[in-house]
């Protein structure tokens, strides 16, 4: 029996390989039994999760505040909040959602009717990050049950209190065969991808973004990879600088810069730059303090790694305000650096962390073509009173999603999609498009028996231009 060591809160535990490959036999045992197909079985699988989600209210709170002390309110509005939105969303929509949906019939396929199905993949593996280490996970969740899956969780081991917690409040709600977490490093990730998912579901970075996608490619497996990259934030001469930099500010430091929707980095009309940057100081001073260490307000850099990767890129450009860093704590002062170039180490990798770099722009055009040279970023924003040049912002870059005068709302209902395009990631989910992210779409057509026309059948001499009548061709 080959086994493998994984650490974990400091324990060493020992994991039998044959224990995946188990699990997942008996999760196609469960699927195959047809009990997930039904809606009273979903809906309620979805209300014991909403219930569990506020008895363990406090319990969030704590489990990630442990990891990197994020705050109450942060926690409710960015974590919470978010999943039990997502579930009242298939609570009040799914009746409908499963229903076939009867589509027009072509007239060579007459007397027929046609139907779209929605049907469930089978398995499901969901692969969470760290940086919203509840939300990421329970989101893509609540569309698989919505959608009738079996599911195998893998929460982030670098966020160990609220992966445990993930794991206690799964465990007390459902039978491993229905829905499972395993708890470890990349090593468990990796076993995990050598095995044949129906469906695979990843959020986190683009470099390991293309180690599931190659791992997926080897089963023809369907993937749903939410990524990141640079999302820009541009402010036009026109923009309303006051309210402009108070959601710079709000987007670019809640969670303490730890999204991936976040604004990476400023763009600014060389007209009205120095008056923004003195907002965004100015605000950054009135929300955090003159010493944003002692707040209660900005959670820390998740573990030792990232800190080091962020305090290097204090080095580059100019300090407007910020810089100042503490290892001991993973704190990293929010910090604004003017005078940067895209060539400078800060703008070739997203960041990650509550430090936002500048650069001024003179001509819209140029500015979209700067964006447009580099790859497709998860998000961007765009702040103008100018509703032609908001829509040609819209129009002619492709992103992922976005804002027109704010920062990160595009994430924040069941009623948007999100997802990337390109290198920032493939495919969309949040509500309906969960939904479909967690099914497949099965064409369908139902034929009448009672009438064949001769037609269709061979010898075909002499039917050729009755054929073109036919499709109006």
């Amino acid at each position: 029996m080959v086994t493998q060591n994984i650490k974990k809160a400091g324990i060493v535990e020992t994991r039998d390989k044959n224990e995946i490959s188990s699990l997942i036999d008996k999760q196609r045992t469960f699927f195959r039994s047809g009990i997930t197909l039904t809606l009273d079985y979903r809906i309620k699988q979805l209300k014991k999760l909403y219930i569990a989600i506020q008895n363990h209210e406090e319990e969030i709170y704590h489990a990630i505040y442990q990891d990197f002390r994020k705050s109450k309110f942060e926690v409710f509005g960015t974590e919470i909040a978010l999943v039990l939105e997502e579930i009242k969303f298939f609570l009040k929509n799914l009746p409908k959602l499963m229903r076939p949906e009867k589509v027009k019939t072509s007239l060579p396929t007459h007397p027929a009717k046609s139907f779209i199905y929605r049907e469930p993949y089978g398995l499901s593996l969901i692969i969470g990050p760290w940086n919203y280490p509840f939300m990421l996970m329970f989101e893509p969740l609540v569309g698989s049950i919505a959608a009738g899956n079996c599911v195998i969780l893998k929460p982030s081991e670098l966020a160990e209190n609220t992966s445990s917690l993930i794991k206690k409040i799964i465990h007390e709600l459902y039978d491993d065969s229905y829905i499972s977490v395993l708890e470890g490093g990349p090593d468990i990730t990796q076993q995990l991808l050598g095995n044949n998912f129906d469906h695979i579901f990843f959020t986190g970075s683009e470099r390991v973004g293309r180690i599931v996608y190659e791992a997926a490619a080897k089963h023809l497996t369907p993937c749903i990879l939410e990524l990141g990259g640079k999302s820009p934030c541009i402010v036009d001469k026109d923009a309303n600088i006051d309210l402009a930099a108070r959601r710079i500010v709000w987007g670019k430091l809640i969670n303490g810069g730890q999204s991936c929707v976040a604004p990476d980095y400023l763009l600014a009309h060389k007209s009205i730059k120095y008056p923004l940057l003195d907002k965004i100081v100015y605000y950054i001073k009135k929300y955090y303090g003159e010493n944003p260490k002692d707040g209660l307000d900005l959670p820390r850099v998740i573990d030792d790694r990232h800190f080091e990767r962020l305090e290097n890129y204090l080095k580059n450009g100019k300090v407007l305000i910020g810089g100042e860093s503490d290892a001991a704590e993973r704190y990293i002062a929010p910090t604004v650096l003017d005078e940067i170039s895209w060539e400078d180490p800060i703008m070739q990798d997203e960041i990650f962390g509550p430090i936002l770099p500048v650069m001024e722009f003179s001509d819209l055009e140029t500015a979209l073509n700067d964006i447009r040279d580099r790859p497709k970023p998860l998000a961007l924003y765009y702040f103008s009173r100018n509703k032609q040049n908001q829509e040609k912002v819209l129009k002619e870059v492709e992103f992922g999603g976005g804002c027109i005068n704010d920062t990160m709302f595009q994430f924040g209902s069941p009623s948007i999609p999100v997802g990337g395009v390109g290198n920032s990631g493939i495919g969309k989910y949040h509500g309906k498009e969960s939904y479909f992210a967690f099914t497949n779409c099965k064409g369908v057509v139902k034929k009448s028996n009672w009438i064949d026309i001769p037609f269709r059948y061979p010898p075909y001499d002499r039917k050729l231009k009755l054929l073109k009548l036919i499709f109006k061709l």
